[in-house]
Parts: C-alpha cells; sequence; structure tokens
C-alpha cells in the first residue's frame, strides 16, 4: 500500500504562502490601527491632505491620551478643510446639476464661514448673513457678479483666516426680514430663482438640506387647495394622474413656496441670456406688479389658463401641510407654529426639523467615512451623532468630530 504521507505533506507545503496571507488577512481584520495611522487617516479625510510630520505626531499623541476630538480640531485647523472640504460640501448645493465644479460663490462662502465660527448651522437657513473675504486686492461684494468670489479662488486667499461675516440687507439690499441665509444669496438665486414658478428653489432645497426630493415626501391624503392654476388637474385628458401622482406632491409644496412669492433673479435675456450678471429682486412692502396687480411676482400667474379654478396667490403667507399624514415623520418642531408669511419663517421651520438635522449628519458620514451607512451599527452611530449635533447647538464641526472618531479605524 503507498504511504500518503509525502503527497499530504507536499500538498500542505504548496498551500502554505496561501495559508499565511489568509491568517495575517484575518489578524489584520480584527485588529485596530494604531494612533499614527488613525491620526493619518483623520486628516486626510478631514484636510483632503496629508498632515506634516509635527501635525501627525500632535495629533497621534492627542489619540494615545483619549483625545480623539483634540486630534480632528488639530486637523481642522487646517486651511484645506474650509477651501477643499467644506467647499467640496457645499458647493454642489448651490447648482442644478449639483455639481462640485463650480466656483467658489456667496452661498459656499457663507456655509464655510457659519461653520468656521461654530454658528447655529440651522441659521443658514434664515439668517441675516453673508460671508465676504477681508483680504485687499480684491473686488468688492456684487448683487451683479461672482468676481469677489472668483478671485478669492485664482487668488488663493484663505478662507480660514480672511472670511468675514456681514449683514445681507447690507450687501444685497434686501430687508433684513426678507432675507433668508444662503437661500437669498446671489448664487442661489441665480440657480434656482431664475426663470420658472420658485418652485425650483422650494425642491433644491428640500433636496440639499433635508436630503428628500418630492417623491420621498409624495402623499396624495392631503388638501390639495394651494395648488396653482398652472397645473393640470387632468394631464393628457386623465384627471387619474392628477389625483394619484401630481396632487402628492402639489398639495403639500405650493403651500409652502408660496414664502417665495415676492423673489424672482433678474437679468438681461437679450443681452446676457445665461444671466451671469443678473441679481436677486425682492418686491418690497408698496410694490405692485403690474402683472399680478399685488407684490406677487408675475412668474407665479404663468400658465394660470392651465386650471383657471386653481389657486391665484395674493401674498406670501404659507402653511406646512407636511405636519399631518406621513410626513409627521420629518421631525416638525413644536415650538414653530407651521405657518406665516415670507422666506424666513418658512426656511426656519425647514431647519428645525429632524430631518434637516439627520441630513447634515448623514452628508458629513459619508464625506468622512467616504461610503453610506451598511448596517445597523453605522444607523444607530447616526443617530447618536445627530442627538450630539442637536446637544452642541447645531455646531456642524461636531458632527466632523463625532464622524471622524467613528470611522477612524477603519
Amino acid at each position: 500500500m503507498t504511504n500518503p504521507l509525502p503527497r499530504l505533506l507536499g500538498s500542505a507545503l504548496q498551500r502554505l504562502p496561501y495559508l499565511g496571507l489568509l491568517a495575517l488577512a484575518l489578524i489584520a481584520g480584527n485588529s485596530y490601527a494604531g494612533s499614527r495611522e488613525q491620526a493619518l487617516q483623520i486628516h486626510n479625510r478631514i484636510a483632503g491632505v496629508p498632515p506634516s510630520a509635527s501635525v501627525l505626531e500632535q495629533m497621534a499623541t492627542e489619540i494615545d491620551a483619549g483625545q480623539v476630538a483634540d486630534a480632528v480640531r488639530i486637523a481642522m485647523n487646517n486651511e484645506a478643510f474650509y477651501s477643499v472640504t467644506l467647499k467640496n460640501l457645499a458647493t454642489p448645493w448651490t447648482n442644478r446639476d449639483r455639481t462640485v465644479f463650480a466656483p467658489l460663490n456667496d452661498y459656499t462662502a457663507t456655509v464655510i464661514g457659519l461653520v468656521r465660527d461654530d454658528a447655529d448651522f440651522r441659521t443658514a437657513l434664515y439668517d441675516n448673513v453673508l460671508y465676504t473675504s477681508s483680504a485687499s486686492g480684491l473686488p468688492g461684494y456684487s448683487i451683479a457678479s461672482n468676481a469677489h468670489y472668483e478671485a478669492i479662488e485664482a487668488q488663493g486667499v484663505s478662507l480660514k483666516d480672511t472670511l468675514m461675516r456681514r449683514d445681507q440687507s447690507a450687501l444685497t439690499g434686501i430687508p433684513a426680514d426678507a432675507t433668508s441665509g444662503v437661500i437669498t444669496t446671489r448664487a442661489a438665486a441665480k440657480a434656482f430663482f431664475i426663470a420658472g414658478t420658485n418652485r425650483a428653489m422650494f425642491r433644491f432645497t428640500l433636496l440639499n438640506h433635508l436630503c428628500r426630493d418630492l417623491e420621498q415626501v409624495h402623499d396624495t391624503s392631503l388638501t390639495p387647495d394651494f395648488v396653482r392654476q398652472d397645473v393640470s388637474r387632468s394631464p393628457g385628458g386623465d384627471s387619474r394622474v392628477f389625483l394619484n401622482n401630481c396632487i402628492g406632491c402639489h398639495n403639500g409644496m405650493d403651500p409652502l413656496a408660496k414664502a417665495y412669492a415676492y423673489y424672482d433673479y433678474e437679468f438681461d435675456v437679450d443681452a446676457d441670456p445665461d444671466g451671469l450678471n443678473g441679481s436677486i429682486h425682492y418686491n418690497t412692502e408698496g410694490t405692485i406688479d403690474p402683472d399680478t396687480n399685488s407684490r406677487v411676482e408675475k412668474k407665479y400667474r404663468i400658465n394660470s389658463n392651465t386650471f383657471k379654478y386653481g389657486y391665484v396667490t395674493t401674498n406670501d403667507d404659507w402653511q406646512n401641510y407636511w405636519r399631518t399624514g406621513m410626513n409627521t415623520h420629518l421631525g416638525w418642531s413644536n415650538a414653530l407654529p407651521g405657518k406665516g408669511a415670507g422666506a424666513k419663517s418658512m426656511n426656519m421651520e425647514l431647519s428645525h426639523s429632524q430631518a434637516f438635522a439627520s441630513c447634515q449628519v448623514e452628508k458629513v458620514f459619508q464625506n468622512v467615512c467616504l461610503r453610506k451607512p451598511a448596517n445597523q451599527m453605522d444607523r444607530d452611530k447616526l443617530t447618536e451623532i445627530t442627538q450630539g449635533f442637536a446637544s452642541s447647538g447645531y455646531k456642524l464641526k461636531q458632527v466632523f468630530i463625532d464622524t471622524a472618531d467613528y470611522c477612524k479605524g477603519e
């Protein structure tokens, strides 16, 4: 009988390299990166650039001492956290293509400034605020040009050191009570108030700041009494299309988008068809639009013959019908009345929701962890970080700190 031992030994020896690699992989997969490796990853994720040797050592020392938050703050002190990480986070919110490949503008700069200053991030949607650079040699801020911000970027001016908080109303001429944070910046107006019916501004605010598109808040059970005249009640001659589809978005959106009734983006269509030199416009008290015979911009009467019995907008009063029905899960604040007048109070309604807070956490998580939440552990951590965001006074830096701590060993 042939002795099988040599054959078995030979087979085992051939498999040793594979077995060794497998063992190493298993060991690595069940171990945690050391403090220097964690510091390097945190810095790369937070600032987008590698740290210097001295900064790496400082961060590793803080991590060894159990002070991960201080290590993250060291990474945040790098200029690239502002000019790269935060700029790339906010820039897609400023254009309809939702692309990061767009110039710096007043919307993005204001987001960056609010984060740097540890402001309540909810105020980004409603405060009388706008950030410009205090650096010398730059064109001044203009409501008809983006030259100030393009020069900041072209000249490599520090966003961390030179951004200066200013009253938006003093720069744009819009009354203070009509300012609404980044929503009434020039960049936002150029992207979302231009042409159309101002529903675009509402939809993209919902997308960018509550992480919901209209399909995700679709609810056919609500009263459609504020659906405007431009919405057909029988698209293609079939009323079922309206009753089962269109109504589910418009019955909630149109009563809220009324808040933008006095805003437009004006430019010379013939000389400047792309609106590059246009500016935000607001009908102040006493202004009468000849097409509406009220303060309401004429765009709110576009296609008014589509269904002449539809709602006619006469003011900027708004109501949040989503406080009832399936969209109560967005977590509306009980401290707010759910109705009001104008963009400022309506965007406060949106930004004081639980959906707004969780949306910011989700975006930072993907930015820092470089992935979407993948399991229940991730989802539980998102809930915990969202609670920390609220308890910190809605400071977005705290979200970066907590997220970087969670992902530091990956």
